[in-house]
């Protein structure tokens, strides 16, 4: 009975006392026993703590006094995410022994939830050198076929949430690293808008861009975890001060009426996509219309744009931040990272000014298109996941993608399963709203999802390499 559980319905069932959090988290270490070692979705698990924080939630659960619907959970959290006592490494050797003395905002907040942590998850080396095979370990592979490429640098999240090892996980995004391995893995992946998570305790890879979200398997789950680690938070500077509200009021209420915009240059001619992903974006357009929303062509600027503007910011920022130890500890970076960060040296104070002047008429722009429109759609990735050992070091420079446009913005933006092509691999749809509007993107995605039955295909992990 406790195969494949949602959080909602681990919640519900915990509510009534019909499922034991000790239990629903011994399945899932099994799991991880038995799976991640073809996987590679954790970096450490923390199967003590794991049980001690179901034991607490078994024991709110018997006395009535549960802290809410994510008592007794299980969960884990990309490993740029501190987490006091336990080691915080951002996947890279330069960490391999950093222990902190506190845990990061948004993982202090999911524990008062009452979550169980299982441990931490693997990324791409400070969530930007991946996939990497000279790190003390292994990069996450994609559930689906083991043989292929998550994506990253949330890579561990939508791994572990795609295989069932975890029922939810944090994550980060600064050009789509939240979105586009759940595209990939076939999960759900929620960027919130800019400054509404904490990033206090996350390693950083560039302020201006990052974004701290979630992973998990339904549209609900994405908004329960959200629900959890929204809210201000003074020791970030971006945090911003307003009242959160309920992101699953919405949930199965019509969206009759609703005007979702779709641009279509940029899957068509930017970033042209694979028949797959053609198909289920189609599909999720007529699954609206079908249910009442109107469905607007729109213009916007090029993705290029948006990915030069992207690229100067995060690779400055994130240079400015390594400077110090590419200059002392160079070679104990991996080869792909520290390749690609260079990049950042190479550019000038010019280079970033004028970045950032036309990240502002990028958002100026998109503000100006959208201004009747309720929702952005695009497809997610542009095509099914490539081979692991196809990736290569500088892909990320030629395809600018679905992502970027919404981390310059810093608009909230949701990846979704939109149904499987090649393989049997999963593709995806996005959908954005404006700034601080994710009960209506939960709303929008969660229609789509429950007009589906893609929930209700999980990987058999049989392509073991």
């Amino acid at each position: 009975m406790m195969d494949f559980l949602t959080i909602a319905q681990a919640a519900a069932l915990i509510a009534k006392r019909a499922l034991s959090p000790v239990e629903l988290a011994q399945q899932c270490l099994g799991r991880i026993e038995t799976l991640d070692a073809h996987i590679h979705s954790f970096i450490t698990v923390t199967s003590e703590r794991a049980l001690d924080d179901a034991r607490a939630a078994e024991h709110r659960m018997m006395t009535s006094s549960l802290k809410g619907r994510l008592d007794g959970v299980p969960i884990a959290h990309k490993d740029i995410f501190s987490t006091r006592a336990i080691a915080t490494t951002a996947h890279s050797r330069l960490l391999e022994h950093r222990v902190p003395d506190e845990d990061a905002h948004v993982v202090s907040k999911l524990a008062e939830a009452g979550t169980s942590m299982l441990g931490k998850l693997a990324t791409h080396e400070f969530a930007l050198g991946g996939p990497s095979f000279d790190l003390p370990w292994p990069p996450a592979r994609n559930p689906w076929n083991t043989e292929h490429f998550t994506s990253g640098s949330s890579s561990g999240a939508a791994a572990a949430v795609a295989a069932g090892l975890v029922l939810g996980a944090t994550a980060s995004d600064t050009g789509g690293s939240i979105r586009e391995p759940a595209s990939l893995c076939g999960v759900v992946g929620i960027k919130p808008t800019y400054g509404l998570c904490s990033r206090t305790g996350a390693v950083p890879l560039a302020f201006s861009l990052d974004h701290a979200g979630a992973i998990a398997w339904t549209v609900e789950d994405c908004a329960l975890l959200l629900q959890a680690m929204a809210g201000y938070d003074a020791r970030d500077p971006a945090s911003r001060d307003r009242p959160v509200p309920d992101y699953t009021a919405a949930l199965g209420s019509s969206i009759r009426g609703l005007r979702i915009g779709v641009v279509p240059a940029w899957h068509e001619t930017d970033c042209p996509v694979s028949p797959a992903v053609e198909k289920g974006f189609l599909q999720a357009l007529e699954i609206w219309r079908a249910q009442g929303a109107e469905i607007v062509e729109i213009t916007m600027p090029s993705l290029y744009d948006y990915m030069a503007a992207t690229l100067v910011i995060m690779l400055s920022e994130a240079y400015a931040l390594h400077d110090p130890w590419m200059r002392s500890r160079f070679y104990d970076y991996g080869a792909l990272f520290r390749d690609r960060i260079l990049l950042g040296g190479l550019m000038g104070s010019g280079d970033y000014v004028q970045a950032q002047r036309l990240r502002q008429r990028l958002c100026i722009a998109m503000a100006k298109s959208v201004s009747d429109i309720d929702v952005i759609a695009t497809p997610g990735a542009p095509r099914e996941a490539a081979r692991i050992d196809a990736v290569t070091k500088w892909g990320f420079l030629s395809v600018p993608g679905f992502a970027k446009p919404f981390n310059v913005t810093g608009w909230p933006a949701l990846s979704l399963c939109s149904g499987f092509g090649d393989g049997g691999l999963p593709v995806s749809v996005q959908i954005a709203a404006k700034p601080f509007q994710e009960q209506l993107l939960f709303k929008v995605a969660d229609a789509f999802e429950r007009a589906t039955d893609f929930r209700g295909s999980r990987p058999t992990i049989s392509h073991i390499s």
